[in-house]
């Protein structure tokens, strides 16, 4: 089949427009240093995307081993037995054999908290105390420990391991999403509860997961 007229005329102008195009770059010094210009800052800014969570995780790996001692030391116990550990501080270690979580979390849902891949949030109950204990953790950066909290499901376990005991939780139900918006999900409630928040889809925080759990006696 042979081509028509005018798309042969239509291949023709499209080999001119790239032969000129490429003429003008031999040609045309500062046309090529635009070009090279534009693929530099495309490189680095692809090598930053990249770079980026390595250099959240390695952070958040040399934080956490600091944070382990600092979770069984006395001045964490008597923090943690007077309910006033500092902002950023060791207050508990999260374990979800399940999705093979095993973090220090720390006092604080802060940014500057939150380098340590997982914060409680302040004002709500302490592990094993009355009502609904808060915890929120990053998804794909600084260690991501709750990268895979979609993947609970009820009946998982939730181990919370503090200065002066250890608590079980089961996980009641589905992961399910809210708004980013909604603080609803760590109100306070009857009873023991756990629940655990983190950014929905990954990579973004336009929504947040969330994970409910109830101590076991």
């Amino acid at each position: 089949m042979t081509d028509t007229p005018l798309a042969a005329e239509k291949t023709h102008r499209l080999r001119d427009g790239s032969r000129f195009f490429f003429d003008s770059l031999r040609t045309r010094p500062v046309a090529r240093r635009l070009l090279s210009g534009f693929s530099i800052i495309t490189a680095v800014i692809a090598i930053g995307l990249l770079a980026y969570p390595l250099a959240t995780n390695y952070l958040q790996d040399r934080l956490q081993s600091r944070l382990a001692i600092q979770l069984h030391s006395p001045q964490a116990r008597a923090n943690y037995a007077a309910g006033h550990t500092p902002e950023g501080d060791a207050l508990t270690r999260i374990v979800i054999p399940t999705i093979k979580v095993d973090t220090v979390v720390v006092e604080g849902t802060g940014a500057s908290a939150l380098r340590a891949g997982a914060g409680h949030y302040p004002n709500t109950p302490l592990p094993g105390e009355e009502g609904n204990v808060a915890i929120a953790g990053h998804r794909t950066t600084y260690g991501k420990p709750f990268a895979n909290l979609d993947r609970l499901a009820p009946g998982d376990e939730v181990v919370l391991e503090t200065p002066i005991g250890r608590h079980v939780y089961k996980v009641t139900q589905p992961p399910f999403v809210v708004a980013n918006t909604d603080y609803s999900v760590i109100s306070q409630t009857p009873g023991h509860t756990l629940t655990l928040t983190t950014c929905h889809p990954k990579g973004s925080a336009r929504q947040r997961l969330v994970v409910k759990a109830e101590m076991l006696s």
